[in-house]
């Protein structure tokens, strides 16, 4: 369960951070437009514009009303990096300011970058209405692939099929990019029986580049697939395309998960070869596949070796180092390095602290991860929903209910529109039952009736608490009828076992709302 809670955080954050990071690099260095000296550009005016409400085109209109001219290439390499610092209104707004200039020649790369970003703030509708209305020669392979890849990331699968199906029509699928994406969304959904299908396709109708390839051998290290990603790997090494980092950290992967370790120390040294300044990301992976090897020593020879390369280690290297020191258990290591990072780090990303919170509450050590927390909120770290999740978690391993509830409370109140996990809901329930926790149960339920999720098997667990205290509960019908939730069978049977109890005195929660 804990480490089911971590698991997202850990898995994405190496791209996640190394994104922000060169997204941080933009800001300082200018962006686009960058005079020698530094000195006023429009795209540092487009940068400053930290708060969403503030408008990119207000900017850009002061800016010629100043005299300046606003060339094409300038703003299209501010909306890239505006894209990159995740900024995607400013973006959509400077592309928007572009489409109605008379004289600016836009292309159909442009529109397929504006309808991405009008897929990131309005939704998959707008998109498809955006492509509907642009000029029917600019509705291309481009802007077709983008409203793919939109699709692909709201995994939307009946709807990338179905363009597929349109843009082979239309001759647009003249290269690898489509098919990448559908193979991006059928190894994300296990869907691995379609794999084979889109890559033979694919080689009828164009040829597969390397990230064909890496997505083949990530499907083939999903199944545990040796085999399979060795003639994947000849068969790339045939072609006139270089294997790069993520070729071999993937085979290393494979080759831990199926004790093949001396395949994987060979594969795991081609990983290094190919790590460098311009490919930092690499040295995270590379963190991790020395934990996942057993290798301490090649753990801290590659931490050093990126320190002697490195002014600063980014959120992403601390985040791969501090994870990975805990998986050996060196915990005593992983709080030095999260020590060195808390007295440097300017994100405070409670990312990172919740590994080392993690690592006390696997242990048992809820007093010191209760601390721990403390900690955070004293240095400015901001608990989010993960941390709470964690803490409910480990309180709920000791049965302490009191705790449970109150961090479950902290965790649904954390984030703005909350997807309830039925899976520590029905945990938390069930133990409320069997201790015949009834005002535990009663919180359990206002806690989830303020953060808009009670449900019949909600008030059944409610009433099953009750019977188990042998207290009947008070209006329990009319309650249920005030949050719109039926009555079933089981609901009627519990009312009818309780209805021969003593009346309940928990009478201080806030029943009706």
């Amino acid at each position: 369960m804990l480490m089911r809670c971590v698991r997202g955080t850990l898995a994405a954050a190496a791209r996640q951070f190394s994104a922000a990071a060169a997204a941080e690099k933009a800001v300082v260095s200018g962006g686009a437009g960058k005079k020698s000296g530094g000195g006023d550009t429009l795209g540092r005016r487009l940068f400053s514009l930290t708060y969403g409400k503030r408008s990119a085109v207000i900017a850009i209109r002061k800016w010629k009303e100043e005299g300046h001219t606003v060339r094409k290439y300038e703003l299209n390499r501010i909306v890239r990096e505006l894209r990159k610092l995740k900024r995607y209104k400013h973006a959509l707004e400077v592309c928007e300011w572009m489409t109605k200039q008379h004289d600016m020649k836009l292309l159909p790369g442009d529109y397929a970058v504006h309808l991405d970003l009008i897929a990131k703030i309005r939704g998959l509708s707008s998109a498809e209405k955006f492509l509907e209305d642009i000029p029917d020669k600019m509705r291309d392979y481009q802007t077709c692939s983008a409203l793919l890849h939109a699709y692909v990331q709201n995994k939307s699968i009946s709807k990338a099929e179905a363009l597929m199906e349109k843009m082979s029509e239309c001759g647009f699928l003249r290269n690898a990019l489509p098919y990448n994406h559908m193979l991006s969304v059928y190894v994300a959904n296990g869907q691995f029986e379609k794999v084979a299908e889109i890559i033979q396709e694919l080689k009828r109708k164009a040829s597969p580049d390397l990230v064909t390839y890496n997505m083949w051998l990530t499907a083939c290290a999903s199944q545990n697939d040796v085999e399979t990603a060795e003639k994947v790997f000849m068969e790339l090494k045939k072609t006139k395309l270089d294997p790069d980092w993520v070729t071999y950290s993937t085979l290393t992967n494979l080759y831990i998960k199926k004790e093949c370790l001396e395949k994987a120390a060979y594969t795991l040294k081609e990983v290094e070869k190919r790590a460098s300044k311009k490919n930092r990301v690499a040295y995270s992976s590379l963190l991790s596949l020395h934990a996942n090897m057993k290798d301490k020593d090649g753990l801290h020879r590659i931490w050093n070796k990126m320190k002697s390369i490195f002014n600063k280690m980014n959120d992403a290297e601390y985040n791969s180092m501090i994870s990975s020191l805990v998986r050996l258990g060196e915990f005593e290591g992983a709080e030095n390095i999260y020590n060195e990072w808390e007295s440097v780090s300017g994100t405070r990303d409670s990312r990172i602290s919740n590994i080392v919170l993690a690592s006390y509450i696997n242990r048992n050590q809820m007093e010191d991860a209760e601390k721990f927390c403390q900690r955070m909120v004293q240095k400015s770290i901001t608990p989010c929903y993960t941390t709470w999740e964690l803490l409910t978690c480990g309180h709920l391993k000791k049965k302490q209910m009191e705790k449970v509830l109150e961090y479950f409370k902290k965790a649904t109140s954390s984030v703005r529109k909350w997807t309830p996990d039925k899976r520590l809901i029905g945990d938390i329930s069930k133990n409320l039952e069997e201790q015949g926790n009834i005002e535990g149960a009663e919180q359990l339920l206002v806690i989830l009736r303020d953060a808009g999720h009670v449900s019949t098997v909600i008030y059944n667990s409610l009433l099953r608490t009750y019977a188990k205290a042998g207290k009947m509960p008070v209006i329990i019908e009319e309650r249920m009828q005030k949050d719109n939730v039926e009555l079933d069978e089981e609901t009627r049977k519990l009312i009818q076992t309780t209805s021969t109890m003593c009346v309940s005195e928990v009478s201080s929660l806030p029943i009706l709302k």
